[in-house]
Order: structure tokens, then sequence, then C-alpha cells
């Protein structure tokens, strides 16, 4: 039996043993390793003793009867999904130091989202999962449990809406191990990417000179680009942090609006005032805006100025121009970094998606080293979940 490491253990066979039960004797857990089912009773990468796997032909495992609750004589659970004739069993083996609790949530909450989300039938005894249904599903769910105990032995915490997205990865085949682990800021507020679009996104900030992020509203993308300019200062790899968009419908025409500079241009960068304040008390943020550390300014400002040491966030970036978007390019100096967020589908300048900059710099840039883009879509959208279907609704009904 091949040697074994990491955190859970893992048994499967394909339900077509005419021998029925085998017993596994490896006493080392193993690795959340890909399956292979090469014959009645084969095994993963081994399980703990005394664990058994199998069935007998044209026959349901126990686990697979559609009954709810707890209906053994022993107490243990069954959780049946769509599953009448099971074609695979993966056992996952939850390592003592965990209570299974914080595994399946209070009451099973988080089994029985999973369970939803699947056709298979999860049976729980003890701290053995044991998943039956056709292959590839039997899999993947129990990778999705070995992902959930890697996030318990980091130190994060399971609830419903993190499984939810937890699902969502796996169905993309995305490790979300990976990406909930990744943090951008660490301080008063700990930032991290909730999806798999979302930490591409800040790997290529972090990688790269310029980067844009394109994708529609609830994504993060001025969120998370906000955290990676306070992370930056913060570590003194730039000495401050630009916040700039295009105001009044890209007209910038603020001479009609009443107040100073800052009055004028403060609603338009409100969201960007707010991740701020969320990672930063607010004696610190007005102490760096008093000090230029922060720098507000509307896009028209920029011209003639060339920005070191900075790291410069173009918000709205749909509501440029072909011209102001060179412009606000061409201002990157020494030791500085850009990124660019926007949203195509909500271009807001009169001669729309024919004047917007932000629509024709891929074709101009994307071979440039050392720029980036990255698209979002529905499935990184982390407000409600109904934001989602309303996003894919519009991307479907548009011409």
């Amino acid at each position: 039996m091949p040697r074994a490491s990491s955190c859970s253990a893992r048994t499967s066979t394909v339900d077509s043993s005419p021998s029925g039960a085998t017993t596994c004797e490896s006493s080392r857990p193993c690795s959340a390793t890909a399956p292979t089912s090469s014959g009645p009773g084969s095994s993963r990468s081994g399980c703990a003793p005394g664990s058994e796997v199998g069935g007998s032909p044209g026959r349901p495992s126990r686990g697979s009867r559609h009954r709810r609750g707890y209906d053994r004589p022993d107490g243990s659970l069954r959780i049946p999904g769509d599953v009448t004739t099971p074609s695979s069993q993966v056992k996952v083996l939850v390592p003592g130091n965990h209570h299974m609790v914080e595994l399946l949530g209070q009451r099973d909450e988080l089994l029985r989202l999973v369970e939803s989300a699947f056709p298979v039938a999860i049976h729980v005894r003890g701290n053995e999962i044991t998943v039956s249904g056709a292959e590839a599903d039997a899999e993947r769910v129990s990778r999705l449990f070995e992902e959930m105990v890697l996030l318990l032995e980091r130190g994060h915490s399971l609830d419903v809406e993190g499984v939810g997205r937890t699902i969502d990865m796996m169905k993309r085949d995305e490790r979300p191990s990976e990406v909930f682990t990744t943090e951008v800021l660490r301080g008063r507020k700990s930032v991290r990417p909730k999806t798999g679009g979302q930490k591409r996104y800040v790997d290529a900030i972090a990688a790269n000179t310029v980067t844009f992020g394109i994708g529609p509203a609830g994504t993060g993308k001025s969120y998370l680009a906000v955290a990676a300019a306070v992370q930056a200062l913060q570590a003194k790899t730039v000495n401050r942090i630009i916040l700039t968009r295009p105001a009044v419908e890209a007209g910038e025409r603020l001479g009609f609006l009443p107040g100073d500079i800052l009055a004028k241009v403060d609603p338009y960068l409100r969201p960007l005032y707010d991740a701020l304040h969320d990672m930063l008390d607010a004696e610190a943020v007005g102490r760096l805006m008093e000090r230029g550390t922060i720098e507000v300014a509307p896009l028209a400002f920029m011209r003639g100025r060339t920005l070191n040491d900075s790291f410069i966030i173009l918000d709205e970036a749909q509501n440029t121009t072909a011209e102001q978007m060179k412009m606000f390019l061409t201002r990157l100096g020494f030791g500085s970094r850009m990124v660019i967020t926007g949203d195509v589908t909500q271009i807001d300048i009169a001669e729309g998606r024919n004047r917007s900059g932000l629509l024709g710099v891929r074709h101009v840039l994307e071979d440039i080293p050392g720029v980036a883009f990255v698209d979002l879509g529905s499935a990184d959208v982390v407000r409600h979940r109904i934001v989602q279907d309303i996003v894919d609704a519009y991307e479907r009904a548009r011409p």
C-alpha cells in the first residue's frame, strides 16, 4: 500500500465486488490525493485500521437508502442524496483533534448543505464520513470535506456562506484552501480573497506593475485594490496612495459642483473611502490625507504629473475615454504600481461603448510584460447570493 501523509484518510471502492468488504491495514492517515479505482476493493493512499469499504453488485450500500435522520441502532447519521445504486464509495477519516460539529455545523447544517449540492449519499459515523455515489461525484465531495478540514487546520471557521463558496469553487475544480488562506492585508482587518477569480486578481496585482480588474459590481475589484495599496504602504514599498476616477459622467465638469476640490470629488470616491475606513481607523485616514500620503484627485488633475513611488488606483475606468486612459497610464513613475478597475456593462459617458477607454485598452496593451488583465464574473460576486443571479440575468439579456 502506498505511503500516506497529511490530514485525512480516504478509501474507495467500485461497488461491484462479489466478495464483500475489504479492510485496509494502513495505520497512517493519507493525503488528499486524486482517486483511483482499479477494481474491487481498490484503495487510495491508505486508510485507518479497521475501516471498511465495499458492497455487493446490484444492491445499494447501507448509506444510500432513501431515509433521513438518526435512524440506525448505533445512532449514526445517514444523509442520502439522489443515489439508489452507488458505483463508488469514498471514506474520509477526520483527525481526532477536530470536533465534528465544526466540520458539519450546528445541527448538521453544513453537512446538509453539502448533501443538497451533490447527488451522493453521505453517511457519518464518529469521525468517519462515507460518501457514496457516482465515482466523480463521490470523489469531489470527499475532496470537499478534505478542503474543509484543511481550512479548519489553518484557523478558519466554517459557516454556511463560506461552505457555499467552497462548494462553488470545488465545482469549478478550484482549491478553496489555497484561495481562503491567501492574505492580502493583515492588521485592523484581515482581507483575503473569497473566490478563485479574486485570488488570481490579487496575485496579478502583486506580480505586475499595471493590473486591470474588469468585472461586474460586487466582485471586489476596488476593495481588493485598496487592500493591496494599504499593504504596500504599510510595507513601505510605496510612499503614498493616489485614488482617482472620472467624475460626473467622465465629463469632469466639477466647476458646477459646490465646495472645494475634495468636496467635489468626495461623493464619487466614496466606495474607496469606505474601503480605507474598513482597513484603517478614521484618525489614521485623516492624518494620512493631511500629510498627502493618501491623495484623492479627479482624473483631469493627473495631466502633466509623474507619479513616483506611488500606488495609484483608477476606479470606474469604463467611463474614461481612450485619450484619458492613455494620459493616466503614462503618469506611471519609478517604483509605482497601478490598478485600473471597471465594469464594461456600466458605461455612463455620452458616446457609450464607442468611446470607452477601458474597452480598447486590452487590444493595445495585452502583450506588454508587466501589464495584466483579470476578468471577474458572476461567480466572483461576494454580495448577497441573489446578486450573482441578477448579473447572470443581465448578461443573458444583453443584445
